[in-house]
């Protein structure tokens, strides 16, 4: 979440002087030498509340995901193309499912993660509030969102929680494909005519601010780092990862003869950071809240998928219900 750090750090400092001493140092003490915990051991209750809150962020953060992009399905240009969506978009749908079971350990059921997401309690990514105009825009998500999604998830995949860690190990695996389907697409366009090439530079132009969102607040004021990297749920901070994607990723841009909309973007030789225009960081906590320009269009699209499915649900898990008919 945004700020609040001061709020964050009193109710972490209380929580934890609840907690059994000895049941917290030995737990601990296994996070340090590098054990995995499990549902079953003992945690602290913030530290399953923290992981409930980044996986089931991340969870619907990979189903509203696929809905910017699965808008282009039908519109991709070629059949090999829309195969190819079409199996990403299923990919990100599947990788939700697994971070949801991982999260069910924790205590939280699915049905509750996905009211919660419904009715905004929850959050998602925040990158995914914004519109799929061309579909550019549509090979910008597959590659580059893909590949800020994979800095992310590879770091965290080294963490502390058995179950989350197991499901990031596969979903990176996937990403992989996604990103190298994307980088094709951005090949394809930045060195075709004129109009793809300046389709593509206008992807560039509208999603690069979002993208900077991507990793989450400047960790001046992130509230939540400290404690996450403590237990090893989060492996990194958020200015070392949004720089670590920088360096992987702003020479491949530049190579292609693309340019990004930030004249202070360069990589400082001497620190081995780079330097940027610091993000609008009241647009991400305006946008996170609710206020961005697809926020409404977004939820709306998975509260009546919600409803639509019900029948299936209650049909699954009510067999003798009028909604299936028996076998002969």
């Amino acid at each position: 979440m945004y700020g609040g750090g001061n709020t964050f750090e009193k109710l972490q400092t209380k929580a934890l002087k609840d907690e059994d001493p000895q049941l917290l140092a030995v737990f601990e003490a296994r996070i340090e030498r590098g054990e995995k915990i499990e549902p079953t051991d003992w945690m602290p209750d913030l530290y399953r509340k923290q992981l409930i809150r980044m996986i089931e962020q991340h969870a619907h953060s990979e189903i509203i995901g696929a809905l910017p992009e699965g808008t282009w399905i039908t519109r991709a240009p070629g059949f090999k193309r829309k195969l190819a969506l079409m199996a990403k978009v299923q990919d990100e749908v599947g990788h939700a499912q697994l971070l949801y079971s991982a999260a069910e350990t924790l205590g939280k059921s699915r049905e509750q993660m996905i009211d919660d997401l419904i009715s905004g309690k929850s959050k998602y990514s925040n990158i995914f509030n914004y519109p799929a105009f061309t579909w550019a825009d549509s090979c910008f998500i597959s590659w580059l969102v893909d590949a800020g999604a994979i800095v992310n998830q590879t770091a965290n995949a080294r963490g502390s929680y058995g179950p989350y860690c197991r499901a990031l190990e596969r979903i990176c695996i996937e990403e992989s494909f996604h990103l190298k389907y994307g980088h094709h697409c951005v090949i394809h366009l930045a060195t075709g005519t004129p109009i793809q090439r300046k389709m593509m530079q206008e992807a560039f132009n509208r999603w690069w601010p979002p993208m900077m969102h991507f990793f989450g607040p400047s960790d001046k004021i992130s509230a939540h780092t400290e404690v996450l990297m403590k237990w090893k749920v989060k492996m990194d901070t958020n200015d070392n990862m949004r720089n670590q994607f920088l360096d992987m990723y702003v020479p491949k841009i530049w190579e292609l003869g693309l340019t990004l909309p930030d004249p202070n973007l360069k990589k400082n030789e001497e620190t081995g950071r780079w330097e940027y225009t610091e993000p609008d960081w009241e647009e991400f906590k305006r946008v996170i809240n609710g206020d961005g320009p697809c926020n409404a269009e977004r939820l709306a699209v998975r509260r009546m998928a919600e409803e639509r499915g019900r029948w299936v649900r209650k049909a699954l898990l009510s067999p003798k219900s009028k909604y299936v008919t028996p076998l002969a």
